[in-house]
């Protein structure tokens, strides 16, 4: 399914920040907690959330909340299959779905 402007917009955003490809690169790999997502980034977990949560949004990752054999509960993150092929007909076409478009 082709994506809309609005989601393509919401993609392309979440992608354009270099800590958010680092996010996206180390859970290829696998799912990760969020502790141990931070460790590998070297990122304070509120800034890491915070990207998590941009990604999240743009449908690029998932998270889960499972329970730790003592109780706790553990966020794990994960990728999201996806692909963007840009080509300028693709824009042409995303721009043409964008919601507020004719206000520009």
């Amino acid at each position: 399914m082709e994506p809309t402007g609005d989601d393509l917009l919401r993609a392309l955003a979440a992608l354009a920040n270099p800590h958010r490809l680092r996010i996206v690169g180390a859970l290829v790999g696998g799912r990760m907690y969020v502790s141990e997502l931070a460790r590998h980034l070297r990122m304070n977990r509120p800034l890491l959330y915070m990207h998590l949560q941009r990604l999240e949004a743009a449908g690029l990752v998932a998270g889960t909340l499972e329970t730790a054999r003592d109780g706790s509960s553990v966020k794990y993150f994960e990728v999201v299959p996806f692909a963007l092929a840009l080509t300028p007909e693709l824009v042409a076409r995303a721009a043409e779905t964008l919601s507020g478009a004719d206000e520009a």
